[in-house]
């Protein structure tokens, strides 16, 4: 423990070494359900001796190399790559050879503790008032009178690790009206983003509903992509471990995306 403990402080830390020197204390100190606890355990034991291995050789060369066993757990940042690309296959087959709008559709922050408690209640309701206002608004004659084609992704967590609830949706540049024709949104518009936020089983605060303007389908699921099999924070964006202290990077949007370093 002790070796792990000088390499985690003196190199780049990963998650699972942070858990490996602050687990015991950290699950002393809260009291965490099943879930957490696997979580915490899987992330601390992927890759290592624990979770044995197979020796594997290269068909060219014979060079053989023992490799640890994945945890699997879909919180470890080390275990989410292929699954992240299957779905990225899964989606691209969907996408249509038209333009996207990317929206987000955030919680009012007033809410958060009644989505602690009650979290799947809460994310189900969210999607609902998002995805119904999306397909209110695609029907409206003034905007585009027909069906839309939208995915939305959940996203919990603000850059900061603070909870920040919020949908991303992938919504085409258009819809198909009743006689099966394609109508094409404005050029550079999809829905007024005052009206989204206005709307009232949405549970909106004003600008609570951020917009963006229309690009191609396959650059906005990438970027989607990263939200759907991502841990709250990646390996690459920690800087430190220290005695009582984790440095990480974090961008922040509230003054143009800077690049910040923040100590907890």
């Amino acid at each position: 423990m002790a070796a792990r403990e000088a390499r985690a402080r003196c190199g780049k830390p990963e998650l699972a070494d942070i858990v490996r020197v602050h687990g015991a204390a950290f699950r002393a100190a809260h009291r965490l359900c099943a879930v957490q606890h696997r979580a915490l355990r899987a992330i601390e034991r992927c890759r290592t001796a624990a979770l044995g291995g197979e020796l594997r050789q290269c068909d060219t060369c014979g060079t053989q190399r023992y490799v640890y066993h994945s945890c699997r757990n879909r919180h470890c940042p080390k275990c989410q790559t292929r699954a992240k690309e299957r779905w990225l296959a899964d989606r691209r087959a969907e996408l249509l050879p038209v333009p996207y709008y990317h929206l987000v559709f955030t919680l009012p922050h007033e809410l958060n503790v009644l989505a602690q408690a009650n979290p799947r209640e809460l994310y189900a309701m969210l999607f609902a008032a998002a995805s119904q206002t999306l397909i209110e608004f695609g029907r409206n004659p003034r905007w585009l009178g027909g069906e839309i084609a939208a995915s939305l992704v959940l996203h919990t967590w603000g850059q900061t690790l603070s909870q920040h609830l919020h949908v991303h949706c992938l919504v085409a540049a258009g819809a198909l009206d009743a006689a099966g024709q394609w109508v094409r949104s404005r050029c550079g518009f999809l829905f007024p983003v005052k009206a989204l936020s206005a709307v009232p089983h949405c549970a909106q605060s004003p600008g609570s509903c951020t917009p963006s303007g229309p690009s191609p389908g396959p650059q906005v699921l990438q970027y989607l992509g990263r939200y759907t099999h991502r841990t709250a924070i990646s390996n690459e964006r920690l800087v430190s471990l220290e005695a009582n202290t984790v440095r990480f990077r974090y961008k922040d949007y509230a003054h143009g995306a800077r690049r910040r370093l923040m100590s907890l």
